[in-house]
């Protein structure tokens, strides 16, 4: 096994090799220009090879030195990343939401909250899958589904799961707005991953009459494709409220309650005495119940 160079050395070097100057490295290191010299010095002859070839503006790297020193500053970045996560922030919280919550309700409603918290850094982790409170230091979690969702956590209602279908006004401008369900069933169709068409053409005991539609692995890329006429979607009404109500959307059919895959917040009950966390939980059920 290689012996690893001194870790003064590669300090040295990958800050010489991102400023490409041993003067501007010394600033960033608080030490000597020459001490940076030097280190790099030491790391080339440990290695046996010339990093850095020495011109009148600085440095330029060898063909050797650039291949090592990306490899070594993707090792320092790792580094300064897993340090920063274990550093307590204090006004740090961080919350867990699909990509379709964050675009259609969260990030709309944040001017409320950053002028209601200035203080409070609310990072936003917007994925499908679901995230871990330990492993993935998340503070707060919007998921769609039934509890119980654990012992440990708290659990509050934010919105039921009221499914409407809407369209572009486009759509509706030389027909009634609330299509029959004979009408609705032959519009095209626009599916997301829930793929919620056909339990709710169901519940209106019509058949799916419509040609093939167009099939989106998020809803808010359904909700998009609405906007912009190319079929009928069928999503949560909170999720479109601002469109329904400036008029980019326009409510069809009947409303349904499917019942079973509600959203709701969940904050791990180890958190209560967390004042950011709670203050974030605090805004976020005032803000949806205000929507409501």
């Amino acid at each position: 096994m290689a012996e690893l160079p001194p870790l003064n050395s590669l300090r040295a070097f990958d800050a010489a090799g991102r400023r490409l100057s041993f003067r501007a490295a010394a600033d960033e290191l608080g030490v000597t220009q020459g001490a940076v010299a030097q280190q790099v010095r030491q790391l080339e002859a440990h290695l046996g090879v010339v990093l850095f070839e020495r011109v009148p503006k600085g440095l330029a790297f060898t063909s050797v030195g650039r291949s090592f020193h990306n490899r070594v500053a993707d090792v320092f970045a790792d580094l300064r990343s897993a340090t920063a996560e274990l550093k307590p922030e204090p006004n740090k919280v961080l919350i867990s939401v699909t990509p379709t919550f964050a675009a259609k309700w969260l990030i709309p409603n944040l001017p409320d909250f950053t002028a209601a918290h200035p203080n409070i850094d609310l990072r936003i982790m917007a994925t499908e899958k679901v995230s871990s409170f330990q492993s993935d230091g998340i503070d707060l979690a919007v998921r769609q589904g039934s509890p119980p969702f654990g012992a440990s956590l708290d659990v509050t209602l934010l919105f039921k799961q009221t499914l409407i279908a809407v369209v572009a006004p486009s759509i509706t401008r030389d027909a009634p707005h609330s299509f029959e369900p004979e009408t609705l069933s032959k519009l095209p169709k626009i599916h997301d991953a829930h793929d919620l068409w056909p339990s709710y053409l169901a519940h209106l005991d019509v058949p799916d009459q419509s040609p093939r539609g167009l099939r989106l692995s998020q809803t808010s890329l359904a909700v998009d494709a609405a906007i912009a006429g190319q079929g009928v979607a069928l999503v949560s009404r909170f999720l479109v409220a601002d469109d329904l109500e400036i008029g980019r959307l326009v409510e069809v059919g009947e409303a349904w309650e499917a019942g079973g895959n509600d959203f709701y917040v969940l904050m791990p009950r180890t958190a209560k005495n967390n004042t950011p966390v709670v203050d974030v939980l605090t805004w976020i059920k005032a803000r949806s119940a205000a929507a409501l």
